[in-house]
């Protein structure tokens, strides 16, 4: 927690889009400390990756992503995550493990 705590600018924002919104999870979430709490225990299994050419995660079931975590970097800050989990948008990102 702390070194997520650490990479995650004071006022981040979580967006999460439609289809995890209906799993459960919060459309939005801001603040350092609210977004790490988000992810305490539930991102073990997400692994790094590029989406689009840009650094992310990416938790998979099956050999197939299901989860993406795309990532805003400002400075040496993130300072904005989205979580997608639309099958149709999954199925357009260029995602390279």
């Amino acid at each position: 927690m702390t070194g997520l705590l650490a990479a995650l600018d004071p006022d981040v924002v979580l967006r999460a889009d439609e289809a995890i919104v209906r799993m459960g999870a919060p459309a939005l979430v801001a603040g350092a400390a609210e977004v790490a709490a988000t992810f305490s225990g539930r991102a073990r299994a997400a692994r790094l990756a590029t989406i689009g050419g840009e650094p992310g995660l990416v938790w998979s079931s099956g050999g197939q992503p299901r989860v993406v975590f795309t990532f805003v970097i400002t400075g040496d800050r993130i300072t904005e995550i989205g979580m997608l989990s639309d099958p149709a948008t999954l199925a357009e990102l260029p995602i390279e493990p």
